[in-house]
């Protein structure tokens, strides 16, 4: 049973999401934190952080992590199997109608019509981090934390990852 809901904890979110990883970690949340209870918003964001700082899909590293703490070994490949199958056979069904109509208006503007969409979860999943930061750390780290970060990556152009490790080592050493 345990595997089933791994399953779809993982499947539901990749087949309904739309504008790859970044785009469906609100999904792989509500499904992870709010319907199965298997981690709390504070370990998801974790998750989410160190993932982020690590090379390759976020999305197929949270799977295989988090199925992993739910199941073990099985639950890890069932996990990142059920993030990768549904997109690659979607991806191979789907490639020659889109390759046929990338020139279409419709196509084009139903594209432009789920950008919005996607913005709204990204900013949802952010405002639930940033009120879990406050939370858990106060509002005073966060800012800090918060506004090194933004000066790092906009102004010095710092690698995302250089800024998780930053972000960590200062949560290590002032927040443990």
């Amino acid at each position: 049973m345990i595997y089933w809901e791994v399953f779809l904890a993982f499947f539901i979110p990749n087949i309904i999401g739309y504008g790859g990883g970044p785009a469906i970690i609100p999904l792989i949340e509500a499904e992870v934190v709010g319907r199965y209870d298997w981690m709390t918003a504070q370990a998801f964001a974790e998750t989410l952080a160190l993932g982020n700082a690590l090379p390759s899909p976020i999305a197929t590293k949270m799977a295989g992590y988090i199925g992993y703490e739910v199941a073990g070994i099985g639950g890890a490949i069932v996990a990142v199997a059920a993030t990768v199958i549904p997109t690659l056979l979607l991806m191979l069904g789907a490639l020659g109608l889109l390759y046929r109509h990338r020139d279409s208006p419709r196509v084009k503007r139903m594209s432009q019509w789920v950008r919005p969409v996607i913005a709204m979860m990204m900013a949802w999943l952010t405002l639930g981090f940033l009120l879990e930061s406050v939370d858990s750390s106060g509002a005073v780290h966060t800012l800090i934390i918060g506004a090194v970060a933004a000066v790092a990556l906009i102004r010095f152009k710092t690698h995302p990852a250089f800024v998780v490790i930053g972000a960590l080592i200062y949560g290590g050493l002032l927040l443990g």
